[in-house]
């Protein structure tokens, strides 16, 4: 069986969906609408965020399902929950019951990928790789990926580690700092390949007093881009899906970059809220309003 082309194999979206400061840039302040239906329709994945917070129930599950039910090609990544990966807190039995709360989106066929992100904190150590081997073996079977932000993991090793496991490397972008990860374009799983893109707000990354917003606050331009788009021509041939995660949030700059990188791939213009194009002209050339009739009908 031929294989897909490239782009059939990339899903771009954002971390999240619900930001007060989304509304104006993306949302229309106007009118009350389903936020995640509505930005949907624009990506065609949203990596779940709220899950690192708080593990949902399943009615809220099941409802996530039904909202996106009419767009075949969506998926949602999920972030796992901070008392597995960040606390560390989180026994077997409490890692599969998390796992359990997804089976509505897993029996839907709705999982693109679960995500184990962990801090900068997090070292390559033996007590470390014990803990990425427990998780694996819990997650046996499911597209995995893992984000490791410390430059102690950027090496053959950690790359053969994962592979071994079934588990993909998660690329990122952030602000390098000292002994911070460098970009990459690791593929260690045929399965599953994974970008996020934080943003390089070096002046907030590690200021503890910084707010979420502040570091999160950074546009990228063309020239920092199109280094993603050929890091990205290079995973995604080696993988089943890529996923590329746009997580720099503040003011709607993620679903900025998300359409800039997807109209890179695609060589071709894509809909975008038309407020966004008004308070972000760089898209000008790259974006274009949906007809009134059909924002309308995503509202």
């Amino acid at each position: 069986m031929e294989s897909p082309p490239i782009v059939d194999r990339i899903w771009i979206g954002t971390a999240g969906w619900s930001y007060p400061d989304w509304i104006g840039p993306i949302y229309p302040a106007s009118r009350t609408i389903d936020r995640l239906r509505f930005l949907a329709r624009y990506v065609d994945c949203i990596e779940l965020n709220s899950s690192f917070y708080r593990v949902p129930g399943r009615q809220m599950v099941r409802r996530w399902v039904e909202r996106i039910g009419d767009l075949p090609r969506f998926l949602f990544t999920v972030k796992a929950w901070r008392a597995i990966t960040h606390e560390r807190t989180a026994d077997d039995d409490a890692v599969r019951r998390f796992i359990d709360a997804f089976s509505p989106l897993e029996e839907a066929g709705r999982i693109g990928a679960w995500l184990l992100q962990f801090p900068w904190s997090f070292r390559r150590d033996a007590a470390n790789l014990h803990l990425l081997d427990r998780l694996g073996a819990l997650l046996s079977g499911r597209p995995v990926a893992v984000e490791l932000r410390h430059g102690s993991w950027n090496n053959p090793e950690t790359a053969g580690f994962l592979a071994d496991r079934d588990l993909a490397f998660c690329n990122i972008d952030q602000p390098v700092i000292g002994d911070s990860m460098p970009p990459t374009a690791h593929a260690t799983t045929p399965r599953l390949g994974y970008i996020r893109l934080h943003g390089r707000n070096r002046a907030h990354w590690f200021d503890p007093s910084s707010t979420r917003d502040e570091r999160y606050d950074y546009l990228y331009d063309e020239g920092e881009l199109s280094g993603w788009h050929e890091r990205a021509a290079a995973v995604a041939p080696r993988v089943d899906r890529l996923f590329i995660v746009a997580n720099n949030h503040f003011r709607g700059q993620a679903l900025v970059n998300a359409v800039q990188l997807r109209a890179m791939l695609e060589h071709r213009r894509r809909e975008v809220p038309p407020s966004l194009i008004a308070l972000y002209p760089q898209l000008r050339g790259v974006a274009t309003a949906p007809n009134q009739g059909n924002l309308l009908e995503e509202m």
